[in-house]
């Protein structure tokens, strides 16, 4: 039996269609007027996440408090106002990917995300590392290990960024080159 890579695409699932044109697709298919700039669009295995940026608010705030406040209540009605044709704009881009979507929205300092995936992923962890998540939860950081171990994956994701980055596009680059090579089948 072959481990590891296993083939073209490695680490991807097979059975998926490309999501390479997602940003593309959504910036064609987004009714204009919606946000100030293209849509950030973040694509992994399960989830296409769809992030825009609303126009700015009119008017002076007594503070950053209010300001946060005006932001948010313009999001939410954002939301509201444009539910059903997101959830068309879903579907479609649900049948198309093969992955569901989900959205949010940023205006000035804040960022909202809606109706995102919480994926399960099964790990082992030997002693020492449970010992970690379980200080966590000791300490209220967490309220469970599953809590304590997403808590340490956005740490490491937040002080590692340029880090990831350079490997996804390690990533990338390889599967390009697997892509080039010869067809084995």
């Amino acid at each position: 039996m072959r481990r590891g890579w296993g083939g073209r695409g490695g680490w991807q699932q097979a059975d998926q269609p490309p999501a390479d044109d997602a940003a593309a697709w959504f910036s064609g298919r987004l009714p204009d007027g919606w946000f100030t700039e293209a849509p950030v669009v973040t694509v992994d295995r399960e989830e296409i996440l769809v992030v825009g940026t609303l126009p700015a608010l009119d008017g002076e705030f007594a503070d950053d408090a209010e300001r946060s406040a005006a932001e948010s209540g313009r999001i939410s009605r954002f939301r509201e106002q444009t539910r059903d044709e997101r959830i068309e704009i879903a579907r479609q881009a649900e049948h198309r990917y093969r992955r569901k979507v989900a959205w949010g929205a940023r205006l000035g300092g804040t960022e909202e995300l809606f109706t995102t995936l919480s994926v399960p992923v099964m790990t082992r962890l030997r002693q020492p590392e449970r010992k970690v998540l379980d200080t966590l939860v000791a300490a209220g950081v967490a309220r469970s290990r599953s809590e304590a171990l997403a808590w340490a994956v956005r740490l490491v994701g937040e002080h590692a960024d340029t880090w990831l980055t350079e490997l996804r596009d390690a990533m990338t680059r390889v599967d390009d080159l697997r892509a080039q090579g010869p067809d084995l089948a």
